[in-house]
């Protein structure tokens, strides 16, 4: 392999790998949607939502201080009024 091949295949490995370390990939219905990480991580990087309620998903910090709630109300899984009332009980415990 020429070493001009070699740099492009290390970029675009590197580009992906970055790719994956900066996004959640949540699998929510018949669907993927994408969730930014509040920073870069392997951790949650592909987590399926199906057959999980919605206490169990936000039971994970990772994902809920990167705003999968917003991402349920958004695909209508939740009410906002129901993300409060969750959101409320981690939040009382962090005191």
């Amino acid at each position: 392999m020429k070493f001009r091949n070699k740099i492009i295949v290390f970029a675009i490995v590197g580009v992906v790998l970055y790719f994956l370390l900066s996004y959640h990939f949540i699998i929510i219905n018949s669907g993927i949607k994408l969730l930014k990480k509040s920073s870069l991580t392997l951790e949650y990087t592909i987590y399926s939502a199906k057959g999980k309620t919605n206490a169990m998903i936000l039971s994970i910090d990772e994902l809920r201080e990167d705003g999968i709630g917003d991402l349920l109300v958004e695909m209508g899984k939740m009410s906002e009024q129901q993300l409060e009332l969750i959101m409320l009980k981690y939040e009382e415990e962090d005191y």
